[in-house]
């Protein structure tokens, strides 16, 4: 009789599961790993459109006559960035000299970034106002973490 030649079915099935555990594993840490590369946008556009906000300030020394979002023109939005992930609003305040305004980004659940809300403020305030479950949310900076660090 010669020597057989291939695996056992008992060796295939110990790799299968093997390969399974290493998947369960490492499939959501992937995930988790996206998602904060995604959140990587809001920070810099929020910040983008801030400094755009100061400079109309300067020039013109109130918020509310900006135009388009947050001093962009909607033509030349794409300018600011990457802008896949989040939508952005720009609310300054209503009184005639408005020295206010508050900057919103609001993930779109069809990105995977759905339940997250970023803001800024004239005071360069950063706040998590929303994130999804599993998250926990700091009112004093941008989260990029599900434990609430900044």
């Amino acid at each position: 009789m010669g020597k057989s030649q291939g695996f056992t079915l008992i060796e295939l099935m110990i790799v299968i599961a093997i390969i399974g555990m290493l998947a369960a594993v490492a499939i959501p840490q992937y995930s988790t790993y996206v998602l904060k590369g995604k959140l990587a946008e809001p920070r810099a556009n929020l910040s983008e459109m801030r400094v755009r906000m100061e400079r109309y300030f300067q020039d013109n020394r109130r918020y509310n006559a900006v135009v388009g979002v947050c001093g962009v023109a909607p033509a030349r939005l794409a300018e600011i960035g990457d802008q896949r992930f989040f939508d952005y609003a720009c609310n300054p305040g209503n009184d005639a000299w408005s020295q206010t305004y508050t900057i919103t980004a609001t993930g779109r659940a069809s990105e995977g970034t759905g339940g997250f809300v970023f803001s800024i403020d004239q005071n360069n305030r950063k706040r998590t106002t929303a994130v999804p479950s599993g998250w926990t949310a700091n009112a004093d900076c941008w989260v990029t973490g599900s434990g609430g660090g900044c």
